[in-house]
């Protein structure tokens, strides 16, 4: 027997720059959400994106989803309602969500039913009215998911015993209908039901546990920060939840699978000093909670990456984090500073993926180096391992293109992560340590809980620095040829030969372990 709730998301105010779109007057705010008035046009199918150009969809903000899923343990199917609160930024007679691989029964809009069809990765939903511009509108859909359906690109990760998921970079929309590019970050609220010997959890913070007919019973997660879709967390199985505190009485949960938790602990009980550590650098932690999700697989099919930044959650397979630390300690400091640079200040674009991996690596590297931890390379300073890769920087510039100009292929290449952190240590030996720190925290600060460009770090390192600073990051973040290293004349690139081929990354499809912390 399967369990439904048609629950609709409370009203939540946009976020960042979005929050202008939404506003207006109050009376035709309420008055004209499904009242017609004046022409329309077809929403945008796309956002623009210049690495996944489909991707996302315009004429609206999204506000708010409530994603209400039941997972059956017989059948491994999920039976789901998405609710989700709609702001249009003009007069819409259609529009679209992205989606992929989903069972749609059912669309309805302002509580009436709508006209749909799926084409490709889009469901585009007709409404029996045009929506005005600068209306706010629900939309609820009804679909059925399997986890275990061959598709293109998938962010379900099936388990024995339930699932997880991946969403970065592209594949929300396999998960849930969305708008899915990571500019539209709005509130979730999530509901999962499951059998009584399982657990479901999601990203934020458990507000309500239901004991339901059936040996049944459905948690319900709510975030206190917006989250861009390829962040979310969704996760069922046999899993105990353990709880710890963190600095300044930060609420810690790790979600550990049952039989492994005793094992696990090591690792998870390492999080509080790499949070006191990187709060330092960085300031507060910038989310309710924090912890790991050691997913109940091992499965080397299972994903092709060793962890995976959802917010508030970082994925991992369990084997990993059963080793010695040194062998883990500098990337679980990587993926905590995605909680910062990626999930806090999400990519504007996915052309802006250096401004994540390429700060997760620099302090990842810069934990592992303080701690005496030979690198992969054997090198045991930042200086050493950045000499290392300067000298790779015009041969990864023609294989990889330039660090800020990546494509969907080599989105996750060295060039993003290693190029990434020389790109820093260049600035940083420009303008200087306290500089550096301060453009850091200033950029954090300036654009939490949205999202931002290249462009936008350039302006905040200008304006901190004191010096016009788009010229030499330009260079270094759009050049071809690698520039001349600040207080490093001696540092020499190793030019490229005719016939040379890069070596391939490690990993295949999206996901690649180009991480030096590993």
């Amino acid at each position: 027997m399967r369990y439904r709730t048609r629950v609709t998301a409370p009203a939540a105010a946009l976020i960042g720059t979005a929050a202008a779109l939404a506003t207006g007057p109050a009376a035709h705010a309420r008055t004209s959400a499904l009242r017609g008035d004046g022409a329309g046009a077809p929403g945008a199918e796309t956002l623009g994106d210049p690495v996944f150009p489909a991707l996302g969809n315009d004429g609206y903000r999204v506000a708010a989803y409530h994603l209400d899923l039941a997972y059956d343990a017989a059948t491994r199917l999920v039976d789901a309602t998405a609710t989700l609160t709609l702001h249009t930024t003009q007069a819409l007679t259609r529009f679209s969500l992205d989606a992929l691989g989903l069972d749609i029964r059912a669309v309805r809009v302002g509580g009436a039913p709508a006209v749909f069809e799926q084409v490709e990765e889009k469901l585009r939903v007709t409404p029996a009215r045009t929506l005005p511009d600068r209306a706010r509108v629900t939309v609820c859909v009804e679909y059925t998911a399997d986890p275990a359906k061959p598709l293109a690109h998938t962010a379900w990760v099936p388990t024995p015993d339930g699932f997880a998921v991946c969403p970065q970079p592209n594949s929300a929309h396999t998960v849930f209908p969305c708008n899915d590019h990571p500019t539209d970050k709005a509130s979730f609220t999530f509901r999962v039901t499951v059998p009584g010997t399982l657990r479901g959890v999601a990203s934020g913070t458990l507000v309500r546990t239901e004991s339901l007919d059936g040996d049944r019973t459905a948690y319900t997660y709510r975030s206190r920060s917006p989250i861009a879709t390829e962040l979310v967390q969704i996760t069922v199985g046999d899993y105990t939840v353990t709880s710890r505190q963190g600095p300044n009485g930060l609420a810690l949960r790790d979600v550990v699978p049952t039989a492994r938790a005793a094992a696990l602990e090591p690792a998870l009980a390492l999080t509080p000093g790499l949070l006191e550590w990187l709060e330092q650098r960085l300031g507060a932690y910038p989310f309710e909670t924090y912890g790991l999700l050691p997913c109940n697989s091992d499965d080397p099919n299972a994903f092709d990456f060793t962890g995976l930044e959802t917010q508030t959650l970082t994925l991992y397979k369990p084997n990993f984090l059963l080793q010695e630390e040194k062998k883990i300690g500098s990337h679980m400091m990587h993926e905590l500073v995605h909680s910062w640079f990626g999930n806090s200040v999400s990519p504007a674009t996915w052309a802006d993926l250096w401004l994540n991996e390429g700060h997760a690596d620099f302090y990842g590297l810069l934990y592992r180096y303080e701690r005496g931890w030979p690198d992969s390379l054997g090198l045991t300073t930042m200086e050493a391992r950045m000499k290392d890769t300067y000298a790779r920087g015009d041969q990864w510039r023609q294989s990889s293109g330039p660090v800020a100009a990546p494509n969907a292929a080599n989105l996750f290449d060295s060039q993003r992560y290693l190029g990434g952190v020389l790109v820093l240590y260049a600035l940083r030996e420009a303008v200087g340590e306290d500089v550096f720190n301060r453009i850091e925290r200033t950029f954090l600060e300036r654009h939490r809980n949205s999202a931002a460009t290249t462009r936008d770090y350039m302006a905040v390192a200008s304006e901190v620095s004191g010096q016009d600073q788009t010229g030499f990051l330009g260079d270094w973040l759009y050049g071809t040829r690698t520039p001349r290293m600040p207080n490093h004349p001696d540092w020499t690139v190793t030019p490229v030969t005719p016939g040379f081929v890069a070596p391939r990354n490690r990993g295949s499809g999206h996901y690649h372990d180009a991480s030096a912390t590993l």
